[in-house]
């Protein structure tokens, strides 16, 4: 065997590219060569190996020498595009001592086109097989390709492009995964496969029931190697069919998947055969047999589908609590599929052979075939210009692109993890607890101490200040005596590199004395556990006269998920001693330096001046760094201090999810009483949140989601009140909306309550409640310029919302199993931070004697364009072109006390101190202007600073005449409001429950845009993760506190494919704002609560399903709709057929926070 040594050379690259002058003119009769040094393909037809720490890692280039190998490592992994064992390394732990990539062996790469189907090698990727499949279906009869069919729509929503480039069909069928998405597919073809081994055995497989022996296990020998898949055309007389369903459409994992043959006796509807296969309903791809067996000889009419039913609930029991849970619908699930596969023969056998085929199945039933299609998407964004006579060099309104979108989008933009490594730096990984509640008995690292690269173990003793941090000093850095949540900082283990310290992290051993966690919402009420220190309730009017005023009262409860802030950087912090009476500079992605400072601080016993915080830029924050990079950063910090060296930590995406908190789930109990015509009389609402396992920021939540209790309605009595849960999960924080959104959402169930209680529409519920200009809220703020009524009319007319309504319920009318929904839903979001003191800002601007400007303000830069509205403010009032001005990062020790980047009031705040600081130098500077009318920035800049005059200033702001007091029910909370309204139109599947957002308009109140890419990009984004939050983003937890949904495998965030279909936003006309720089307005949470309408028109569609059913009038849906949820909620005769096993006669596999 030859082995090769691969070399990276280092390469100095000039600055120029290219001098274009100096190249050769073209000579037609030559053609350009890849360069030679750079061909890389030589190294195919040899084998390679690479001997790692703990893997050696074979790529042989013959059959003969991949046979030899797995004869001698019969136990070894074969790996293709790694893109299953790689998961399995770095997520799931496991370890291969020795792997064999066959991916250039020639023989596992050939596709053979032969008279009865197509032979794929094993190494063929899926891309390929894609490819071929396609080109087979383009030329051949329709009849011979319906499995290829199946198979190229199953890829299509089979992961992503650049993994089915990689990806192998081998891995595929090997790795014998339960959901494998092309296992069921090819388990109902009878596929035949041929597989080798070293003693020059060759045989065939066909994959039937009896291919899967077990969990992960196959009937190919460990020794045996699999050479080729083939791929057989399907007979005149023959159908087939795949179907997936998952919780997001593309790249997601299946929740039930199955593929299903059926072969008729010649021109008839007898039949003859059938293969059903499903996946996700057992430990492995499994055949129902019993249904196979019983339905041969039956015509294909319509009471094979009754049989059929109970004959696939027979083959495929699941039991409640069973692993993965949602056991009523995976079951339904299955029915669904055959009975679209029915519809589907049906349909081709009517063609083939009228007037034979009886059935009684209406033409609305036909919309159940419909393969998932969705237009590419198409949109508009409506702004006003800026005015005519505005100078060109004023970028004030001005759509300018982020400061920072080519540095990003290249990626030269410097994160924490871009850093270049300084000299003698380590890394540092946590151990974390993995019990929910627990004391912990012993702690031990010295197994990870004999471990490579290890240097130390940093724990609670460490810390030479305070190891106790938070609002009230409730939440632990390192956990001493007791854990409370899965995911909880118990110590850390200081390394060479990062793989060396997370390994020998994994190696620490801790033992626990397990206690009873509390997990949700209602475990939590159940035992009373709530933070006690917390008791806000807003009470206005009078609830006994309100309720009987009212004509009529309805009760009800409702729940809201939380979610993952899923930002593309994770958690990282960078801490560098400086050598001296103990400084530390801190890098760190933070949208809070100056409490990370503090914390940090604290923890080293030091004052504060002594700990420099910066933040150049963060991958996102969305809340989600507010306060818990805290959690993250004190340890780095410590462990540097301790070891006097940089130290550096980056958390992977499973350590970030299972450590740092999500959004609070919510659950609201209401009690409302209206009249006739649907006007409210009296509300009273007890509202909870999942808090966790420590305060945080949980009580400014529930705060702001009882402030905004009302929507955007007139409540003239109410009581609503606030229970923060004390539980044993991480700690829940700050995310865009911050309480807004759970509060808002809680108000528009019961007003559709109310519309589904007096049989009126929503819309008319909503308008006739509808706060108008001047009125006061239940918090007694009244609404100054309340712009709602004039978004709202302009969203219904922009929208046609009444010609699309009676669109849709004539297409309901139509449709049985597909279905249309509509809802336009408003919303009003009070702007300022509920703690007083933090409304205040800081900016420092400096003007350098050459013209050029440099700010450094309060306000820390996410990706939501902060930095480039700060420029657009400086840069009119300076009045000065943007190119002049430059913001480097923020850093306390230029700006100190800084409030967090948060409570969509940064633009607000720091434009305000930026602009009085920039008039402080600007008078500064008039004299020498006036002076020099004629004269140029850089001549007033120049002469003043010849003239000794300062050109740096420091500016400040605080928001005037705000402020509450929730004892007496006065003041002012919010420095104004922002309002917004959108119309969505939704199409769901009910058999399955999948759903596409077709349409969405919003209507945006932004007062005068300081940039309308950025608060249009804003918008968007705001109304997608809404989107996430509302119908798509569901945590998992198990009873005992284990968290399910820790990586982007099996917590889905919103995809290409959830944008609507047609995407229109305008920004209000006319609106001005003269409680903020240059009257503009908050942007980054107002527009979230606007995916309710996506949420909303969901439950439209599911009602006409209900209706279609027999059902009418209120019933529950949970969020996020979840496909689960809209097929459960529709109800028929596939759902009946599994009822809810009673709560309590069984173990749930995750429950609902």
């Amino acid at each position: 065997m030859t082995h090769i040594t691969l070399i990276v050379l280092s390469l100095s690259l000039s600055s120029e590219l290219f001098d274009s002058s100096k190249f050769l003119p073209p000579d037609s009769s030559q053609d350009p060569i890849f360069p030679p040094a750079l061909r890389t393909d030589k190294y195919d037809t040899q084998s390679l190996t690479f001997m790692g720490e703990r893997t050696i890692w074979y790529r042989p280039t013959s059959l003969k020498e991949l046979l030899d190998l797995k004869h001698t490592y019969p136990e070894a992994k074969l790996v293709i595009g790694n893109t299953e064992v790689g998961v399995e390394i770095k997520l799931k732990n496991m370890h291969y001592k020795t792997m064999i990539a066959p991916s250039h062996i020639p023989e596992l790469n050939k596709i053979s086109k032969e008279s009865d189907g197509i032979t794929f090698g094993a190494s063929v990727t899926l891309s390929m097989i894609e490819e071929t499949l396609q080109d087979s279906i383009n030329k051949n009869q329709d009849c011979q390709t319906r499995m290829y069919r199946a198979v190229v729509e199953m890829l299509r929503w089979f992961a992503g492009h650049q993994i089915r480039n990689v990806a192998a069909v081998s891995g595929n069928i090997m790795t014998a995964s339960p959901i494998s998405d092309l296992n069921p597919l090819f388990l109902a073809a009878g596929v035949t496969l041929t597989v080798a081994s070293k003693d020059g055995e060759t045989r065939q497989i066909v994959m039937d029931e009896k291919f899967f022996l077990g969990y992960r296990k196959t009937a190919v020998k460990p020794e045996e190697v699999l050479i080729s898949v083939k791929l057989p055309f399907t007979q005149q007389n023959e159908y087939f069919c795949g179907y997936k369903q998952a919780n997001r459409r593309e790249d997601d994992i299946a929740i039930v998947n199955s593929g299903i043959q059926v072969l008729f006796e010649p021109d008839s509807n007898t039949i003859k055969g059938m293969r059903l296969a499903f996946g996700g309903m057992a430990p492995t791809t499994v055949m129902a047999t019993t249904a196979m067996k019983k339905c041969v000889g039956r015509k294909w009419e319509d009471d094979l589908v009754a049989d059929m039913a109970e004959w696939l609930a027979s083959d495929l029991p699941l039991p409640p609590g069973s692993p993965g849970g949602m056991t009523e619908y995976r079951r339904t699930l299955c029915i669904s599929f055959f009975y679209k596969f029915y519809l589907t023969v049906l349909m081709q056998l009517k063609q083939k052979l009228p007037g034979v085929i009886q059935s009684k199945v209406p033409s609305s039933h036909k919309s159940a075939t419909a393969i998932f299609q969705r237009e590419p998407t198409k949109s508009t964004q409506v702004y006003e210009e800026v005015p005519s006579g505005q100078m060109e060099q004023d970028p004030l309104g001005r759509p300018l692109a982020h400061l920072s979108a080519a540095k990003q989008a290249t990626g030269e933009a410097i994160y924490i993890d871009d850093i270049p490594l300084y000299e003698n730096e380590k890394y540092l990984a946590f151990v974390t607890s993995q019990k929910a509640h627990a004391r912990i008995v012993d702690m031990d690292p010295s197994e990870a101490s004999k471990m490579p690269g290890f240097v130390d173990f940093v724990s609670h003793k460490d810390i030479q200040g305070h190891n106790k941090w938070g609002i009230i000093a409730d939440e632990e850095i390192f956990a001493t005596e007791k854990v409370l949540c899965m995911g909880q900082v118990i110590g850390a283990v200081v390394a060479d590199t990062q793989v060396h310290a997370q390994r020998a992290a994994k190696a620490v051993k801790v033992v626990y004395e397990e206690l009873e966690p509390i997990i949700t919402i209602k475990d939590a009420i159940k035992a009373g556990s709530f933070y006690t220190n917390y008791n806000s309730s807003i009470r206005n009017g009078d609830l006994m006269k309100g309720f009987a005023k009212a004509d009529h009262v309805v009760e009800g409860e409702v729940s809201m998920g939380g979610q993952e802030h899923f930002y593309l950087e994770t958690h990282a912090s960078l801490a560098v001693p400086r050598g001296e009476d103990g400084e530390m500079e801190l890098f760190v992605s933070t949208q809070n330096p100056t409490e990370t400072q503090h914390v940090v601080a604290e923890a080293l016993g030091l004052p504060a001046n002594k700990i420099v915080c910066r933040v150049k830029r963060m991958g996102g924050g969305f809340g989600g760094k507010e306060t818990r990079n805290i959690v993250f950063t004190v340890p780095v910090a410590v462990a540097a201090a301790k070891l006097g060296c940089p130290v550096r930590c980056m958390l992977d995406r499973d350590e970030d999810m299972v450590s740092s908190g999500t959004r609070h789930p919510f659950y609201g109990k209401y009690k409302v009483g209206f009249t006739k015509d649907g006007k409210i009389t009296a509300v009273e609402c007890d509202v909870y949140n999942n808090a966790g396992h420590s305060l945080d920021l949980s009580g400014a939540v529930m705060d702001r989601a009882l402030f905004h209790s009302d929507a955007s309605y007139k409540i003239p009595n109410i009581r609503v009140t606030g229970y923060l849960c004390k539980t044993n999960i991480p700690s829940n924080t700050a995310f865009r909306g911050f309480g807004g959104p759970q509060g808002m959402f809680i108000a528009e169930t019961w007003i559709e309550h109310i519309a589904k209680t007096l049989d009126i529409s929503v819309k008319q519920v909503r308008e006739i409640n509808m706060y108008n200009e001047g009125e006061t809220t239940h918090f007694n703020q009244p609404l100054i310029q309340c712009n709602i009524k004039r978004c709202w009319n302009e969203c219904l007319e922009r929208a046609d919302y009444n010609n699309r309504r009676k669109d849709i319920d004539i297409f309901n009318s139509e449709n049985r199993w597909k279905k249309r929904g509509i809802s336009i839903i408003p919303t009003k979001f009070g702007i300022s931070y509920t703690a007083l003191f933090l409304n205040q800002a800081g900016a420092l601007v400096i003007i350098y004697k050459d013209g050029s400007v440099l700010i450094t303000h309060g306000g820390t830069e996410m990706g939501q364009g902060l930095h480039t509205k700060m420029i657009q403010v400086a840069a009119r009032t300076l009045r000065i072109p943007a190119s002049k001005i430059h913001i480097s990062e923020t850093s306390t020790n230029t700006v100190p006390n800084t409030s967090a980047t948060a409570a969509s009031a940064s633009s607000d705040l720091n434009g305000m101190a930026i602009q009085n600081a920039c008039q402080i130098l600007l008078g500064r500077l008039e004299p020498y202007m006036n002076a020099n009318p004629k004269g140029s920035w850089e001549d007033w800049v120049n002469t003043a600073y010849f003239d000794r005059t300062s050109l740096s200033t420091t500016g400040f702001y605080k928001t005037p005449d705000i402020g509450y007091d929730f004892k007496t029910n006065s003041g002012k909370p919010f420095n104004y409001f922002s309002f917004g309204v959108a119309c969505s139109e939704v199409e769901i599947d009910c058999l399955t429950g999948d759903h596409k957002v077709l349409r969405t308009d919003i209507v945006m109140d932004v007062g005068v845009s300081l940039n309308p890419a950025i608060d249009i990009g804003q918008i968007e984004g705001g109304f997608t993760q809404g989107y996430g939050l509302m119908m798509l983003e569901q945590q998992k937890y198990s009873p005992n506190g284990f968290q399910f949904t820790r990586g982007p495998g099996n917590y889905k965030i919103p995809g290409f494919g959830d944008v609507p279909g047609e995407f229109n936003v305008s920004l209000l006309k006319g609106s001005v704002n003269n409680r903020a720089v240059y009257s503009s307005k908050a942007i980054g949470e107002p527009p979230l609560f606007l995916a309710a309408s996506v949420f909303f028109a969901t439950k439209d569609a599911i009602s006409s399903a209900r209706v279609d059913a027999d059902l009418s009038g209120y019933f529950q849906l949970q969020s996020p709709a979840t496909p689960e949820r809209i097929r459960m909620a529709c109800q028929d005769e596939f759902t009946n057929l599994f009822p809810e096993a009673p709560v309590g006669s069984y173990k749930p596999w995750f429950v609902e926070l």
